[in-house]
């Protein structure tokens, strides 16, 4: 049954949904993903997965599940990003192992997603590092921009009214600029090189 289940989620996250919805989501969407596997979510959420991560392919589904589900799941609560340090003790165990290095394509940058996703700035520092030297360069903008926001603020202000913290001046100011997307256009535009 967990061999099923990994590759529902696998296959449904690559051909479903598709590197064209990977990183902007509609409503309809969001309401799929919560039907078929919130399920999932909260068994992965308290520990009753954890076997899935001892093949390559199991692991990438369960950071899947934990890291890029939820943020679909559960947009604009709390919950989003609940399971985000489980998903990156999941990956530093398949990175260890070598597990993205076998898995080929642009699925890979899933084992490194909840590294990008972190409000700490040694973890996007490992994130920014992976994405640089284990995938093209297409991906550096994203990570770059991320890195320069935690540098920066030491957590994603965009997060701010969700969780209920109070942004800052400098914050505020910031996402009134464009947030995310003017640090994205930054990092592209300086040729240095999405939000949740």
């Amino acid at each position: 049954m967990h061999a099923a289940w990994i590759t529902s989620v696998t296959l449904f996250w690559r051909d479903i949904v598709g590197p064209e919805q990977w990183f902007s989501s509609t409503a309809s969407l969001d309401v799929e993903i919560r039907k078929r596997f919130e399920h999932l979510w909260r068994k992965a959420w308290i520990g009753a997965l954890d076997a899935w991560a001892d093949t390559p392919e199991g692991a990438l589904a369960l950071i899947l599940v934990l890291d890029q589900f939820p943020r679909r799941m559960f947009r604009g609560a709390p919950e989003s990003w609940l399971t985000d340090e489980l998903a990156r003790e999941i990956a530093n165990h398949a990175i260890a192992r070598g597990d993205d290095l076998t898995i080929e394509g642009p699925m890979r940058q899933f084992f490194y997603a909840p590294f990008l996703h972190a409000e700490e700035l040694r973890a996007q520092e490992r994130g920014l590092a992976l994405i640089e030297e284990r995938m093209p360069a297409g991906h550096l903008p994203d990570a770059r921009a991320r890195h320069m926001v935690i540098r920066r603020f030491g957590r994603f202000p965009w997060r701010n009214a969700v969780v209920g913290r109070r942004s800052s001046d400098e914050e505020a100011a910031f996402l009134w600029a464009g947030g995310y997307d003017w640090a994205l256009r930054r990092q592209s535009e300086t040729g240095q090189g999405r939000a949740a």
